[in-house]
């Protein structure tokens, strides 16, 4: 009997142990949630710009000049009016005229970026700025991302970093001297390692002696991206980590993620738990490659915790405007699975996914302009999800559908598809068909 009561009390004091663990561990977890649910993210908005680089259409200056204001209303306080840093300066882009067309009619352009490259200082002192210099003062843009490289592949046959760590301060410099800010202020300036990711992977050394002299310098931060979207999320939140070592607030952090491994959403929100401020890109999905973190996803997902701060914008047409933005720049339809602002994230198969108002990390799509819709899946669908795709075809509420029918509905799938046929039930046509069979018994 000893030996029973001891070995209980050892197995009593094991698991409290565990749940002590558990306990913390999700205590932690609690602390992640806590800051995302807090921090006031500082997110540029590039639908003019990033969105188009991988479309199949693009956007006209007309469609650009629609657009702008739209951007404003839903409540981005910072813009990026486009790229001036492109190949071929000579040959202007659709972004040049728009910029002359804000210029030309004095549209206020506070907030507003554009991106520009870094000039080059020669050994001698001399300074030549580069073409997207002299274009930003001369279509007035306030405010720049300015790009380097500084991954040993990105320098390569541009600089090398001796030629970076001299030109880099004379390019600050010739954008303040230069530039007419905000309200007759500075520029405000943002040095963008274009393959910063890289850069910390493998130049880890030249990369912290250039923080080492951004934090000098009169920027208002750094800007990182992972341009081909290859880096996992522990990775981006350890570069975010030595950034934030080395750049103190109130100097700003911020990252753009393309999609690449699947990791974009995910790293965006591992960036914000290591110390970055925000973020930048466009607000639907489509990017420069097959698409990257969006704002339309951070916005989402931080609404989807809770974030207070996400009430700034108009969250009811967080949904709308990003897909019709996207069908403009691809002259198609917006993929069906993308998740949060696709065709098909709202589109329930199994009422057993359905997500809750109130639930904690549910996000439903009122909440950001969508509304639920259904999809029949033979597999799965259950009668409420069948009686919802009838309601869709039929224009006849989902509740004048008898249960006993619809139930006989998922009986019929079955046998069919024991049977061998494969009908795609999701289809009107077919969907009817099914319905009529089983008010047939």
């Amino acid at each position: 009997m000893d030996d029973y009561l001891n070995s209980s009390a050892q197995s009593n004091g094991s698991a409290n142990a565990l749940l002590d663990s558990a306990r913390q561990l999700l205590a932690v977890s609690q602390q992640k949630i806590e800051k995302l649910q807090q921090i006031k993210p500082f997110l540029i908005d590039l639908s003019l710009r990033e969105n188009p680089v991988g479309a199949r259409v693009g956007q006209t200056l007309a469609e650009k000049i629609a657009i702008f204001p739209k951007l404003r209303e839903f409540g981005f306080q910072n813009i990026l009016l486009g790229t001036l840093d492109y190949s071929l300066p000579d040959e202007l882009e659709v972004d040049d005229d728009f910029m002359m067309h804000l210029r030309d009619n004095y549209v206020d352009m506070s907030g507003c970026f554009v991106f520009t490259a870094m000039g080059i200082a020669d050994e001698a002192g001399g300074f030549s700025p580069d073409p997207s210099m002299i274009k930003m003062k001369d279509y007035t843009v306030p405010n720049t991302l300015h790009e380097i490289y500084l991954s040993q592949d990105g320098m390569a046959g541009q600089y090398d970093l001796a030629t970076l760590l001299r030109s880099l301060p004379a390019s600050i410099a010739w954008l303040r001297e230069n530039i007419k800010g905000e309200n007759g202020g500075p520029p405000r300036i943002f040095v963008n390692i274009v393959d910063g990711c890289d850069a910390f992977s493998d130049n880890l050394e030249a990369t912290c002696e250039v923080l080492t002299m951004l934090r000098t310098l009169s920027i208002e931060g750094l800007s990182m991206e992972d341009d081909r979207g290859t880096f996992l999320p522990f990775q981006v939140g350890a570069f975010v980590a030595i950034a934030r070592s080395y750049m103190p607030a109130p100097q700003k952090i911020l990252v753009h993620m393309h999609s690449g491994g699947g990791f974009e959403n995910a790293a965006v929100l591992e960036a914000l738990l290591n110390g970055a401020d925000g973020a930048w890109g466009g607000l639907p999905k489509r990017a420069a490659i097959i698409g990257h973190a969006s704002l339309g996803e951070l916005i989402a997902n931080l609404v989807r915790v809770g974030n207070a701060h996400m009430k700034d914008y108009q969250l009811n047409n967080l949904m709308p405007l990003a897909t019709n933005l996207q069908i403009m720049d691809e002259n198609e339809p917006v993929e069906d699975d993308i998740p949060i602002l696709g065709h098909n994230a709202y589109r329930l198969p199994l009422s057993f996914f359905r997500q809750k108002a109130g639930r904690f990390m549910d996000l439903v799509p009122e909440q950001i302009g969508g509304t639920y819709r259904y999809r029949i899946c033979p597999v799965v669908s259950d009668p409420a999800v069948i009686a919802g795709r009838l309601a869709e075809v039929t224009g006849l509420p989902a509740a004048s559908f008898a249960e006993d029918v619809l139930t006989q509905m998922v009986r019929l799938m079955r046998r069919d598809l024991r049977a061998g046929l494969r009908i795609v039930y999701d289809e009107p046509d077919n969907l009817q068909n099914l319905y009529q069979r089983a008010l047939a018994g």
